[in-house]
């Protein structure tokens, strides 16, 4: 079938985030000027650079993560673990701004050690960032859409020592959820190698 999203795909669901997956989840985590403190999870997210070291989210809805870091100019991201899946969905609860998720789904909300935004002490890596840019998107045709961009780059990496094998992580034992289309999730367990190949001149 083909399809454009302009004139809808007359499926039950629509596809296009279950095409585009799996996909890693930033627990993003924000603190106010005031000291309110939010976190959530944002399936659209991921790391775009490594020197420096950056990542991006994308926000539907100018909501509390984006508010706080266009206060302060700050965030955590924390990966979300197999045993933690359950914490994680509860902080994507549409609690009003003043709760904190983290006390509402049981986490430590663990303070960082360069900026001001907390992360989730039991994740098994968090990463503190500093906003470089803010963007709200357009789309073809210039027009303002109601998604939210923001990128940061990573200034501080925590990292749990019992997800490590040889210095390096390890999958097996990160178990990192990710995000699939519609409302399913999956585990990342298993792991293999592909070396890229080196171009000998030959055709």
């Amino acid at each position: 079938m083909f399809y454009e999203p302009r004139n809808g795909h007359n499926l039950p669901h629509n596809p296009f985030k279950a095409i585009v997956s799996p996909r890693p989840i930033g627990w993003i985590g924000t603190c106010s000027r005031s000291g309110a403190v939010n976190l959530a999870p944002y399936s659209f997210f991921n790391a775009i650079s490594d020197t420096p070291p950056m990542v991006m989210f994308s926000s539907t809805g100018a909501k509390d993560s984006l508010a706080f870091i266009e206060e302060t100019g700050e965030f955590t991201a924390s990966a979300v673990s197999d045993d933690l899946k359950i914490q994680m969905n509860a902080s994507s609860v549409n609690a009003p701004r003043g709760v904190s998720e983290f006390g509402y789904a049981g986490l430590t909300a663990a303070p960082s050690k360069l900026i001001a935004a907390p992360y989730v002490k039991e994740a098994y890596a968090a990463l503190e960032c500093v906003a470089v840019e803010v963007r709200r998107l357009q789309d073809k045709k210039g027009r303002a859409t109601d998604n939210y961009m923001v990128i940061g780059e990573v200034v501080g990496v925590h990292l749990d020592e019992r997800v490590l094998t040889d210095g390096l992580v390890d999958i097996k034992k990160a178990k990192p959820v990710t995000r699939l289309g519609y409302m399913d999730y999956a585990t990342t367990e298993n792991a293999y190698q592909m070396f890229r190949p080196k171009w000998d001149g030959k055709s």
